[in-house]
């Protein structure tokens, strides 16, 4: 499952507003028609007709040859009366037909129980809609992540200059997102606030959605806080979403800001629970942080910061906080 069940609810509401549009539009266009030429309702009621007797002359099995022979004789002759009063009527031949936004499906979603190339791109477009939702800097992208912010000058002794670091690993980011599968490597950003980590993670997150896959942004914080309100609310039932399970199964989870929630017994057991289960199942998760990974280890269990490190591409972000930067020349 990539998609958790309300952008699933969301893409089916769609579709049904599709086919309601469609053949109210039909009945519109059929009523003008039958205003203007009533023989046309006639039309259509025999060839209606027709098809009922095909059906009875079939089952019955009694000459039913010569039944459906003159049966199609009628119906040809019926549809080339309705076609020559359609052309009269200066209409298109397909006029009277429910125009289907999908005409593959007839935007029902599914086609002999495989899902249409519509129901995914509405998938896709509801993903787009609840990111931009979540994410504190919309869908981002690679093309507006600029390298000017960061400084030639190294930061200290040993350590590459800002700009050199960040732009192997923008290189790096680019590349998994254009490799991006549902077992990529996780990946774990690193750096002070404002380096850019959640604009990199979104660019990943816009990428993999485009090819298909189902993502799922939060901050730690708003994720944790959300699977608690669901583990002790006395209205829960079986009919509601489960978070974490959505969690577990989609596609790509960008787990941002860890390290900023309220630690707690419940929220360690949760992080866990969510990053263990992913990689027991070969599922990438990408976290970022703002804390060491001495902090890390200060904050959360040894076996937690372990299963991190040992599972995850380690992207140590350099330089200066870019948003204050931003601000500081909106203000000259």
């Amino acid at each position: 499952m990539g998609y958790n069940k309300e952008t699933y609810e969301v893409a089916n509401r769609l579709l049904e507003q599709r086919r309601k549009q469609a053949v109210q539009e039909a009945d519109t266009r059929r009523n003008r028609i039958y205003q203007l030429y009533p023989r046309v309702k006639e039309i259509e009621r025999e060839l209606s007709s027709t098809a009922i007797t095909a059906a009875r002359a079939v089952l019955a099995g009694q000459n039913a040859a010569q039944q459906l022979e003159t049966l199609k004789v009628k119906n040809l002759s019926l549809q080339s009366e309705l076609s020559s009063i359609l052309n009269a009527a200066g209409v298109e031949p397909d006029y009277l037909d429910t125009k289907f936004q999908c005409s593959y499906c007839k935007d029902e979603g599914y086609v002999d129980g495989v899902m249409c190339s519509c129901l995914k791109q509405l998938l896709r477009q509801e993903a787009y809609r609840q990111l931009n939702q979540l994410s504190p800097l919309a869908l981002s992208s690679f093309e507006s992540f600029s390298l000017d912010f960061y400084s030639d000058v190294p930061v200290r002794e040993g350590y590459p200059a800002p700009r050199k670091r960040m732009e192997g690993i923008l290189g790096y980011c680019k590349g998994y997102a254009a490799d991006f599968s549902a077992h990529s490597p996780s990946l774990l950003m690193q750096g002070a606030t404002g380096l850019g980590k959640t604009h990199l993670s979104l660019a990943i997150a816009r990428v993999a959605i485009n090819k298909g896959f189902g993502v799922i942004y939060g901050s730690t914080q708003n994720i944790i806080s959300k699977l608690e309100k669901e583990r002790f609310s006395y209205r829960r039932n079986r009919d509601d979403i489960d978070s974490e399970q959505h969690l577990i199964e989609c596609d790509l989870l960008i787990l941002d800001d860890l390290g900023t929630e309220f630690s707690t017994g419940f929220s360690s057991a949760a992080i866990y629970n969510v990053l263990n289960s992913r990689l027991l199942s070969a599922k990438p998760t990408i976290i970022s942080t703002n804390l060491t990974m001495r902090e890390l280890e200060r904050s959360y269990s040894e076996r937690l910061v372990s299963r991190i490190m040992g599972n995850h591409v380690r992207l140590e972000f350099l330089g200066n906080d870019i948003r204050q930067q931003k601000r500081m020349q909106s203000h000259r």
